[in-house]
């Protein structure tokens, strides 16, 4: 009598991660930032199986016990409960995969639980010093006061994140509609309002720019789709060069500005849209309406990035509410 055959190999884990990468880049329109996040937490799975397991160990016999013994490894290098849930959501989700795609016919990824995080709200500047902050750009804080402002305006005063103003191109600006083309998370689009401040801001650094950029190329004609550019255009003379401000630049410009108009030294991109989010909502916007703006799929993840005291809300209820009255 026969024996069974064993089941067919379905793919080195190396390999089924590569596979999976592929897919966010190019189905999912995935971002250059997720995409390396993913490839390092999978990479480092991988490499925590193949050398317990040897490189022969496929997905298809990694058990729940598994995983969780390698999120114990992250702690005992001292990684907290945030990086342990972030490298299990990549796990889970490269699982969900290779079981929708028949790789896997259970997904043992289903069965760990995710660490319970403390949740922290975030630190908002208040009102008066967001304004203080964008309205007071000068030369003591900023390399180029007219494009620092109009960084500044935008990422506060429409609530977009870093890569999202980065990625930004001069046909992005509707003039006529007063509105901005963003692509946020996925490729996906939205248009937000562009506001008098932000308006104004955008035209005085845009006359700058278009001044260095003809002092820059004399006779050559440079030109680049990028909205924003660094300062001393650096590859804009390369084929292809755009002189793009990166991510890392507009995070060293926020925070300068930031600690040296008296913010504390947290603060970073991200705190501006926490910001925006805060304060329309300390005025009265609609929840749901806030969420469209900031490009949030589920109005969840807009109500952790608000924060109202207690005085607050109730100034709402009795305000807002019939039977307050």
């Amino acid at each position: 009598m026969s024996t069974p055959a064993a089941p067919a190999v379905i793919g080195t884990m190396d390999s089924l991660v590569a596979g999976y990468l592929r897919v966010m880049a190019n189905e999912r329109g995935a971002s250059a930032h997720t995409l390396r996040a993913y490839q390092r937490e999978l990479r480092g799975f991988s490499a925590y199986i193949a050398a317990l397991y040897g490189k022969d160990q496929g997905p298809e016999r990694i058990e729940h016990t598994h995983i969780r013994a390698y999120l114990g490894t992250l702690y005992d290098r001292g990684l907290s409960k945030a990086s342990a849930a972030r490298a299990l959501a990549a796990i889970r989700s490269w699982f969900r995969w290779l079981a929708r795609t028949g790789r896997l016919e259970q997904n043992a990824a289903a069965l760990v639980a995710t660490p319970r995080l403390p949740k922290h709200l975030p630190r908002v500047p208040s009102i008066e010093q967001m304004n203080r902050v964008v309205e007071s750009v000068r030369e003591d804080a900023a390399s180029w006061p007219a494009r620092d402002t109009a960084i500044l305006e935008l990422l506060y005063g429409c609530g977009i994140r870093n890569a999202e103003l980065t990625g930004l191109n001069l046909e992005d600006i509707h003039w006529a509609n007063e509105a901005i083309l963003i692509r946020g998370k996925g490729q996906k689009e939205r248009y937000v309002p562009l506001g008098d401040a932000a308006a104004v801001a955008l035209r005085a650094y845009m006359a700058e720019r278009s001044a260095r950029l003809a002092a820059a190329g004399d006779a050559k004609g440079y030109t680049t789709p990028a909205l924003f550019v660094n300062l001393r255009l650096r590859g804009l003379a390369k084929p292809g060069g755009e002189a793009r401000l990166t991510t890392r630049s507009v995070g060293r410009i926020v925070k300068r500005i930031a600690i040296l108009r008296g913010l504390s030294a947290d603060v970073h991109p991200h705190t501006l849209r926490h910001a925006f989010g805060t304060h329309l909502l300390e005025e009265g916007a609609d929840l749901r309406a806030i969420q469209e703006l900031l490009g949030h799929e589920r109005l969840s993840t807009t109500q952790r990035y608000t924060q109202l005291t207690t005085a607050q809300l109730t100034q709402v209820y009795d305000r807002t509410h019939p039977r307050a009255r």
